[in-house]
């Protein structure tokens, strides 16, 4: 297992559309392995393949306390969503930046587990905030694009400050 470099907004590779597995081999059961050794080590609760770099439609997440209740969404896609709720969402991609985001309250999604078996899975709560946050990055989103232009252009400008200051 690995440890992958997180990209950082405002990289531009964040807004690449992932595409959707076609094989549930040993290179993606090894990309799951490496997002979420990377994810823990990085006290994030979710992670999404293009945030390392990968294009592929690979989430994983865990919001249990003890670390120990994994969740692998391969090509995952709502088909039901209902209700709604706005909640301070953070991201490892967007480091030491909290604001609050509408969406879903609760949903219904499909996706392919680590085996390649396909799993039907309701979620609310944390839960569905977590895996509408994730399955934006797949598409290309940033959950500082629900903000406005103003705050989004000040997050830019701080993290970019904070990458001079680090090099």
């Amino acid at each position: 297992m690995a440890i992958l470099e997180i990209l950082v907004y405002p990289d531009e590779r964040l807004r690449t559309v992932a595409k959707p597995v076609t094989n549930v081999d040993d290179s993606v059961r090894q990309l799951v392995k490496d997002m979420t050794q990377t994810m823990y080590n990085a006290n994030g609760i979710g992670l999404a393949a293009t945030q390392v770099n990968v294009h592929k439609q690979v989430v994983v997440m865990d919001l249990s306390e003890n670390r120990d209740e994994l969740r692998v969404l391969i090509n995952p896609t709502i088909i039901e969503h209902d209700g709604e709720q706005v909640y301070d969402e953070g991201c490892l991609s967007v480091p030491e930046y909290y604001a609050p985001v509408k969406r879903a309250e609760r949903i219904k999604i499909t996706a392919l587990d680590e085996q390649g078996e396909i799993y039907e899975l309701d979620a609310d709560g944390l839960l569905a905030v977590c895996i509408q946050h994730e399955m934006d990055h797949l598409a290309g989103k940033v959950f500082v694009d629900y903000l406005s232009r103003l705050k989004q252009e000040r997050v830019k400008k701080k993290l970019i400050k904070r990458a001079r200051a680090a090099d």
